[in-house]
C-alpha cells in the first residue's frame, strides 16, 4: 500500500494551494484528482481578490498571476462597485483571471515543489483509525495517510463519508450558465423581467458569448443541455440567437450550506467541501485558497511533530466564522436580485449608503478579504489581522516583509534594540529578524494603528502576538502556535 503523510482529495485551486503549503514545510503530500488533465471547459471563476493576491505574494508567486490577468476594481455588492484603491496594501485591486489560468499557474508551482498528482483517480471511501486513514480509490486501489483533506467540492464524498452535517438554506432560484457561439447578434448586457436579472456578454475575440439566465423553475434534475439553454433564451428574449457549439453548460443555485465541522479527527474539509453559496461576488475560489493557507502550516506542524494535534482545532475556530460571513453576504445579494419594487427600493438605499466612505470601507474590507480578523486575544489592533507588507530595513539591507514569508515559516520581527529579542528555545522554528521601519502602520477600514515594538507573524501572514522587548505573553504565544520550547 502506498503511504503519504497527507492525501488531498481534489486538485482544484484549494487542493493545489494546500499541497503547496504542505510541500513548503517538507510534508509528504499527494493529490487525488478525478480529472485526467488540468483543463476546465469554459472560463469558470473569473478573479482573485486583494487578500488572495497578497497570499500569493507571501509565497513569491503573485507576479505569475499578475502577468496573465487584468488588474481591476472587482469588489462589488449588489452591482455597486466598491473601489479599494485607497486601501493600505501593495495590491489595492482585484485580478480578472479565469480559473483555467489560476489552476494552471498553481499547478506549475506545485509541480516545482515536487507534489505528485494522481489524475484520473477518485476517492470512493475511507476508514480512519487512531494512527491514520485508509483511503479507498476507484478500481479498488488504496492509499494510507496520516490525514485526509477533502477539497472535493460542494458534493464532497469526503464530507459525506465522514458523516459531517451540511446544514443551510435550500435553493429558491437557479440559473443556467453557458459559453457558446451564436449566429445572430445577441442583446448584450443585462435584461430584467419578472424572473430576475439575465445577462449576455461578449467573450474574448468577439465570436462567442457567455450567458446567464434565471430559470423559471428550481430543482431540475440532471445536467443542463443546449436544448435547455435554447428554451430559456426563447422564454426571455423570444429568440435563441442561433446558439450552437457550447464549450460549457452548467447550472447554479442560491443554495447556501456550511459544514457543521471542518474536522472529524484525521479528516478535514476545505473550500467548497466546507461551504457552498451562489457565485455572486466571486468569493468561492478566494475563500477556498484562504482556507488552504490557514490549514496548511498547522497541519504541517502536526505532521512534523512540532505541535500537538489540538492545533488543528484552531482551523475550524478561525475559518468557520469567515465562511459564515461569506454565506451571509452572498445570501443578502441574492435577495437583492429580486425585481419587485420593494427590493429595488432597498437596493437603491444600500447603494446610497455604499457611496459613503465608512460603509464602503467596511464592506469592501470584508469582501476583499483584507478585513479578516481572527479572534485571538484582546490587545493591539494588529492581533488576528493580516500583517502589512512593510518596507523594512534589516541588518542585511532593505527587504519587504512578505519576502520573509516565502518559505512558509513564521517570523518574529524585532523593531527595537537589535539582538534584544532572541528566543533560543524556538530558534529552530521561528526566525528572528531585527529591522527598522519608519513608515505609517495602517490597516484597511481601521486606518492608523499604534506602532508595535515587536510582532510575531504566523506563516499565513496573520499576527499572533505584539509587544516589545519586555516579552509579555511572548512565550505563551510561541508555545500555543509553534509548539513547546526546546531544551531546558
Amino acid at each position: 500500500m502506498i503511504e503519504h503523510a497527507v492525501v488531498i482529495a481534489g486538485g482544484g485551486p484549494t487542493g493545489l494551494m494546500l499541497a503547496g503549503e504542505l510541500a513548503l514545510a517538507g510534508v509528504d503530500v499527494a493529490i487525488i484528482e478525478r480529472r485526467t488533465d488540468q483543463d476546465l471547459p469554459g472560463r469558470r471563476a473569473g478573479g482573485l481578490h486583494a487578500r488572495t493576491i497578497e497570499i500569493l505574494d507571501q509565497r513569491g508567486i503573485a507576479d505569475r498571476f499578475l502577468a496573465e490577468g487584468n488588474v481591476l476594481q472587482i469588489v462589488g455588492f449588489n452591482m455597486v462597485r466598491l473601489d479599494i484603491s485607497d486601501f493600505p496594501t501593495r495590491h489595492p485591486y482585484g485580478l480578472a483571471l479565469t480559473q483555467n489560468a489560476i489552476e494552471r499557474l498553481l499547478g506549475e508551482w506545485v509541480a516545482e515543489l515536487g507534489v505528485p498528482i494522481h489524475r484520473g483517480r477518485e476517492v470512493t471511501g475511507f476508514a480512519q483509525d487512531n494512527g491514520g486513514v485508509d483511503v479507498v480509490l476507484a478500481q479498488g486501489a488504496s492509499l494510507r495517510a496520516q490525514y485526509l483533506v477533502g477539497c472535493d467540492g460542494g458534493r464532497s464524498l469526503v464530507r459525506k463519508a465522514a458523516g459531517i452535517a451540511f446544514p443551510g438554506e435550500e435553493p429558491s432560484t437557479s440559473w443556467l450558465i453557458a459559453e457558446a457561439s451564436v449566429t445572430a447578434e445577441p442583446e448584450w448586457g443585462f435584461h430584467e423581467d419578472a424572473l430576475g436579472r439575465h445577462a449576455i456578454a461578449r467573450l474574448e475575440g468577439g465570436e462567442r458569448m457567455g450567458v446567464v439566465l434565471v430559470e423559471r423553475q428550481v430543482g431540475a434534475e440532471g445536467e443542463p443541455t443546449l436544448s435547455d439553454i435554447r428554451a430559456a433564451l426563447i422564454a426571455v428574449y423570444r429568440t435563441d440567437f442561433g446558439i450552437h457549439s457550447p464549450t460549457w453548460i452548467s447550472r447554479f443555485t442560491d443554495a447556501t450550506r456550511q459544514a457543521a465541522a471542518y474536522r472529524d479527527r484525521r479528516v478535514l474539509l476545505a473550500g467548497d467541501a466546507a461551504h457552498v453559496h451562489p457565485p455572486i461576488g466571486g468569493q468561492g475560489l478566494n475563500i477556498g485558497v484562504q482556507d488552504a493557507v490557514n490549514l496548511g502550516w498547522k497541519l504541517a506542524q502536526v505532521v512534523n511533530g512540532i505541535s500537538p494535534d489540538s492545533l488543528l482545532d484552531t482551523y475550524h475556530a478561525e475559518r468557520h466564522p469567515v465562511g459564515a460571513r461569506v454565506l451571509r453576504t452572498t445570501m443578502a445579494q441574492s435577495a437583492l436580485r429580486r425585481t419587485d419594487a420593494q427590493t429595488k427600493a432597498l437596493g437603491d438605499t444600500i447603494a446610497e449608503l455604499l457611496a459613503m466612505d465608512e460603509p464602503r470601507k467596511h464592506l469592501a474590507a470584508e469582501l476583499s478579504g483584507l478585513g479578516i480578523h481572527y479572534d485571538l486575544t484582546e490587545g493591539h489592533p494588529l492581533l488576528g489581522r493580516r500583517m502589512p507588507d512593510l518596507d523594512l530595513v534589516a541588518t542585511h539591507g532593505p527587504v519587504r516583509l512578505f519576502t520573509l514569508l516565502y518559505r512558509g515559516r513564521p517570523l518574529l520581527l524585532n523593531l527595537g534594540q537589535p539582538g534584544g529579542l532572541a528566543v533560543d528555545q524556538w530558534a529552530d522554528r521561528v526566525p528572528v529578524v531585527d529591522a527598522t521601519y519608519a513608515g505609517p502602520w495602517e490597516l484597511p477600514e481601521l486606518g492608523a494603528v499604534p506602532p508595535p515594538g515587536a510582532v510575531l507573524v504566523r506563516p499565513d501572514g496573520y499576527v499572533a502576538w505584539t509587544g516589545d522587548q519586555a516579552r509579555v505573553g511572548l512565550r505563551q504565544a510561541l508555545t500555543s502556535w509553534f509548539g513547546p520550547a526546546s531544551g531546558p
